[in-house]
């Protein structure tokens, strides 16, 4: 059932939460950036660095479980504003670290902290506007965190240089903070939906959801396809266009902006297109295996060099526009009340997916190395393995769709 905020809510509503993705998706990727100073500063192999980077994704995933079981039960206000502190924590640490170790457990907390950021905007969603207007509102969301992910691509890289990587981590300290409370003053209160059941209940419940047919339909493709996009666009795309393109950190840097200024455009038609779609019958399946059809032929071009380099990286940004449908299309074989839990459940297989496949780029670039392989070779077995793990997550997509289940 939806409640009857008036059409004040985009202050009130989208933009707190669109300040919260922002910060959630600039902090996904800045490593991509600032790796090479990392690298330098640490003395970091490939594998201690795609370590150090996915620790985010580790911690945000862990995070989705309880994530999911607590919007459904406090709703999105108290938890992405409680969350956002811890954001703030590990902003700190990460600032102040001086080892791996340490860098780890900030970049770990920061993952934690930005967990409910996007799940935490997609429950809001669903509470406060109409069901022919979710997949507009989850495109122009994604279009938030894409201004994210730019402002972590070139505007960070050249502000490197006068703020350091840590300076940039006070920054997002304070802009942690002031989303933190943003959500809190601005967001409403969920509305009341009856006795909510014990804990035990909630945990039986999710688990039916993991255990489902309709949920295991979804979970190999968000793993491989939105994980491998996270993997790519938060660090391995820059070693990627310095070695293989031959690009330097500055130019490949730009290349992300590319990437990005795609993305943030395939969210946008998203947004703008979403409700006349939904209207006309088009589902969020039909657009999810449409986009990823484009999404690996992208790929293969990249990793072939078939046409210029700034179109491919562009395209590749415009087609994974279509991973915002994983969730909408999942969670719609679901019952409404259950859509913080199963919204999660897949973002927990996006970012395992993304934790594995990043961390296991690094150590397949070490392993092809150690064995006499140039960088320029591991790095295009590396990605040609991860488009064939997209391939096999496919498959289950393409299998008849199923009637959603009786609303309540």
């Amino acid at each position: 059932m939806q409640s009857s905020v008036t059409p004040s809510r985009w202050g009130r509503i989208f933009l707190p939460f669109a300040l919260g993705y922002f910060l959630s998706y600039l902090l996904r990727t800045v490593n991509a950036v600032i790796s090479p100073a990392l690298t330098a500063e640490l003395g970091l192999s490939a594998a201690n660095l795609g370590l150090l980077t996915s620790t985010y994704f580790l911690a945000f995933g862990l995070a989705q479980i309880p994530v999911g079981i607590a919007l459904d039960r406090f709703g999105p206000r108290r938890v992405e504003a409680l969350l956002l502190l811890v954001t703030a924590v590990g902003a700190v640490m990460f600032a102040l670290g001086d080892s791996l170790q340490m860098l780890g457990a900030g970049r770990a907390l920061i993952g934690l902290g930005v967990s409910a950021c996007l799940m935490a905007a997609l429950k809001g969603f669903a509470l406060w506007y109409p069901c022919d207007r979710q997949s507009s509102m989850t495109g122009f969301i994604m279009a938030a965190g894409a201004l994210g992910a730019l402002t972590a691509s070139a505007p960070l890289e050249a502000a490197l240089p006068v703020l350091g990587w840590r300076g940039a981590f006070w920054i997002i300290v304070g802009v942690a903070l002031a989303a933190s409370l943003t959500l809190w003053r601005s967001l409403p209160e969920m509305p009341s939906t009856g006795p909510r059941g014990s804990l035990g209940d909630a945990l039986r419940v999710l688990g039916g959801i993991y255990a489902s047919p309709a949920f295991l339909r979804y979970a190999a493709s968000s793993a491989t396809f939105v994980g491998g996009f996270m993997a790519l666009q938060s660090l391995w795309a820059v070693p990627w266009l310095m070695n293989v393109n031959g690009l330097g950190l500055a130019q490949a840097a730009s290349m992300l902006v590319v990437l990005n200024l795609g993305s943030l455009a395939g969210q946008l038609s998203i947004g703008l297109l979403g409700v006349r779609l939904a209207r006309r019958g088009i589902e969020p399946l039909t657009l999810l295996r449409g986009g990823y059809v484009a999404l690996l032929l992208a790929q293969v071009a990249i990793l072939f060099s078939f046409g210029p380099i700034l179109l491919l990286w562009f395209l590749f940004g415009l087609f994974s526009a279509v991973n915002s449908q994983s969730y909408l299309a999942a969670s719609r074989s679901f019952a409404p009340d259950l859509f913080g839990r199963v919204s999660t459940a897949i973002n927990l297989m996006a970012f395992a997916g993304a934790f594995a496949l990043q961390w296991g780029m690094g150590h397949a670039l070490d392993v092809l190395r150690a064995h006499g392989h140039e960088m320029v070779m591991a790095l295009q077995v590396s990605f040609a393995g991860l488009i064939v793990l997209q391939l096999l997550g496919f498959v289950p997509l393409l299998r008849g769709d199923r009637a959603r289940p009786a609303q309540d």
